[in-house]
């Protein structure tokens, strides 16, 4: 672990200025780092992932119907819902877990204006197919990105696909400014309109051209972050190691099944998904054993969000059974950079026996 000095040396300077300035030198520098580390055009950082998105899908002006995905946390559609538009729900593919491209198309109507699927536990959607997709039909893409923070396809940077994408940076995601966000895209022109937008809409010293919010990172995020950086490359060597001796666990048992790495995809190793399929006991059966043994492993994503209550009678699950079968029998096991290998192989027991 990074010595807890250095992050109060880096946060000194807001303490003796006695003055927090909105976008000020550390969201600034943050800023410019991400766009290296990254590798992306353009960047725009916010106080979270789901402001971030929020305010991408207002700025690209969107209209009618987005086309998304079920099998994500609930902030992938409440932000489309919430910006006025319907989500419409594609099924999954059974093998990474992300939007089934082959069934996007007949989901495409005269009131589709975009498509926001998302790239789940750190498994990649297949953006080439996507990106041939949009430009048929002149459909905007907007990539729900918060669990590919450094990630890269055939070495690009995965914030470089589609119109935009939205990156979280929350205390669970592989790197995080305590809460943050970002969204990188490749229009410079509507980097001051999303400026604009997480600042209540103001445009001027008494102008408010935009229904805006108040979404901006603030320094001592922007200052984690900045402190973060420096490490995130041993981190995700530290979560490769404990991924790889849950795999040298787990594989080869039958009914279990372990996502498979994708070609060309340089992985942060987000999270460890297992599918109960067949096994021994089911998914919840091992969920509480797990917890009967103070192991906290997540039901993720569970439930569907087209089978939210506030959405109730709008949509029907089975019209995404895919993501309704996996959703019923995914687990995400504990996974972070200091977890210690013997640590592993004891959660692995237990689900073994």
């Amino acid at each position: 672990m990074p010595e807890f000095e250095e992050y109060i040396e880096e946060i000194r300077e807001l303490w003796d200025t006695h003055w927090l300035t909105n976008m000020g030198t550390k969201h600034k520098n943050l800023e410019s780092q991400l766009l290296d580390y990254l590798n992306v055009p353009n960047i725009t950082l916010f106080t979270n992932g789901h402001l971030a998105l929020e305010c991408i899908i207002a700025a690209l002006n969107l209209s009618g119907e987005v086309i998304t995905t079920p099998f994500t946390f609930a902030s992938t559609t409440h932000a489309i819902v919430r910006n006025g538009l319907k989500p419409v729900f594609c099924d999954i593919n059974p093998d990474d877990y992300t939007i089934d491209v082959e069934k996007i198309e007949s989901l495409i109507t005269e009131k589709t204006s975009a498509i926001i699927p998302v790239h789940v536990y750190g498994n990649i959607c297949d953006v080439e197919a996507i990106d041939r997709i949009a430009k048929k039909y002149n459909l905007k893409v907007i990539y729900d990105a918060a669990h590919t923070f450094g990630v890269t396809v055939n070495g690009q940077g995965i914030g470089t696909f589609g119109d935009a994408s939205m990156f979280s940076f929350h205390a669970t995601k592989v790197f995080n400014t305590i809460e943050g966000g970002a969204v990188t895209y490749n229009d410079f022109s509507i980097k001051q309109v999303l400026n604009d937008l997480k600042n209540f809409g103001i445009t001027g010293p008494e102008t408010v051209e935009y229904v805006g919010g108040n979404a901006k990172m603030n320094e001592f995020q922007a200052a984690m972050g900045i402190c973060n950086l420096r490490h995130v490359n041993s981190e995700i060597s530290k979560r490769k190691k404990v991924v790889e001796r849950y795999i040298d666990n787990l594989k080869d048992i039958t009914g279990i099944k372990l996502s498979q790495e994708q070609a060309g995809v340089e992985s942060n190793y987000a999270y460890f998904p297992v599918v109960f399929d067949g096994y021994k006991m089911t998914r919840d059966e091992g969920f509480e054993k797990l917890r009967d043994n103070d192991i906290i492993a997540r039901k993720y994503f569970y439930p569907l969000t087209n089978s939210f209550e506030c959405f109730k009678d709008q949509y029907d699950v089975d019209e995404t059974p895919v993501a309704k079968y996996i959703a019923e029998r995914v687990l995400t096991l504990p996974l972070y950079a200091d977890l210690a290998l013997d640590d592993v192989d004891r959660i692995c027991e237990i689900i073994k026996y």
